[in-house]
């Protein structure tokens, strides 16, 4: 177990050290250059799809086929697809931007390449990072100037269709009939939400102590993956929980205020569909973790597990100080103009 355990700390480590430079390369670089990227970045993000899809070239674990591999790791294609679709977005929202209130270029249009993403990622089966991705990218194209009127139908009928999906796949309707009875299915389908919430019980205010959790030895399954946040509780206790609740509400808010100071449309709606990204999957995540939602398998962002969702992360958060320190470049121009302006007539500038 111990070399298991040392194993995965040197994948995320590796994991890590790439996202980081990736982060760093996205601050250097100018946000807007993502404009150009929009398109390809997109296309690689379906071929990458499809890939997953082909047998004996997507990994099928769990009975899920949402991996590739490369030598010993894995890349998870529908983490690329987030970042792309936010992208491609962002550019849609900026270059039809006058005519965003329309139905035809609204929402027919969007939908298309929205669809087409959601699509694919749905059939891996990910239900998951479907509605993750799914409320994003409605979320973007409110902001965008979609109207309510035109944006509610579609959304109603995604719902619908979603909930007949569920109600017809029955691993997914008994993950959530051991949501609303936990207590009766806490031997069964119900055993890992069940055994997460003893360990957050556990932890009380202070934990047991760094490393001397119990639920983690073959109680709480995928422990160091989508339910870390429950070990979390129960070595650090609940006043570390606290903590990382207010650490995503913090970057919600910070990057928010990115994206709202933005001086162009792109950096608004791309700001805004990082920071949704990064604050709704740690909301979906804890929410799972504490019972309040039912099981979706989203990794919690930064601390779970899980080497391509970190390196999106990381790259995301790189895009987002990018378009920040942007802002700041463009408010500085003002102030010399200003400067220059006050120069005395008669006087050399």
């Amino acid at each position: 177990m111990a070399q298991v355990g040392a194993r995965y700390l040197l994948m995320q480590l590796v994991w890590c050290g790439m996202g980081l430079a990736l982060c760093v390369g996205a601050i250097v670089m100018d946000y807007r250059w993502l404009k150009k990227l929009a398109w390809p970045l997109y296309g690689v993000a379906i071929v990458l799809l499809l890939m997953v899809l082909v047998p004996h070239v997507g990994l099928k674990i769990n009975g899920a086929r949402r991996w590739l591999g490369f030598g010993g790791m894995r890349f998870q294609s529908s983490e690329l697809a987030k970042l792309a679709l936010i992208v491609a977005l962002a550019w849609y929202g900026e270059h039809f931007q006058r005519q965003m209130g329309t139905w035809k270029r609204g929402i027919v249009f969007p939908a298309a390449f929205i669809a087409l993403v959601l699509g694919l990622i749905f059939v891996e089966p990910d239900r998951g990072t479907t509605i993750l991705l799914g409320s994003v990218s409605a979320a973007m194209l409110l902001i965008a100037g979609v109207r309510w009127k035109y944006i509610l139908p579609p959304v109603v009928l995604a719902v619908g269709g979603l909930a007949f999906s569920l109600w017809h796949d029955p691993m997914r309707a008994r993950r959530i009939f051991s949501w609303l009875y936990l207590e009766e299915n806490k031997s069964g389908v119900g055993y890992q939400a069940y055994q997460a919430m003893l360990a957050l019980g556990a932890g009380g205010w202070f934990g047991l102590g760094l490393g001397n959790g119990r639920q983690k030895h073959g109680f709480v399954p995928e422990h160091h993956t989508d339910f870390i946040f429950s070990i979390i509780g129960e070595e650090l206790g609940l006043v570390a929980t606290l903590l990382v609740v207010l650490a995503f509400i913090v970057i919600l808010v910070c990057g928010l205020i990115i994206a709202w100071n933005s001086r162009d449309t792109f950096g608004i709606l791309l700001g805004s569909g990082i920071t949704f990204l990064i604050g709704l999957q740690a909301f979906i995540n804890i929410g799972v973790v504490t019972s309040a939602l039912p099981n979706k398998g989203l990794p919690l962002p930064f601390i779970s597990y899980g080497g391509s969702n970190l390196l999106i992360m990381l790259t995301s958060v790189g895009v987002l100080l990018s378009i920040a320190r942007q802002v700041r470049a463009t408010e500085g121009i003002p102030a010399r103009v200003k400067a220059e302006d006050e120069v005395p007539a008669g006087q050399p500038a």
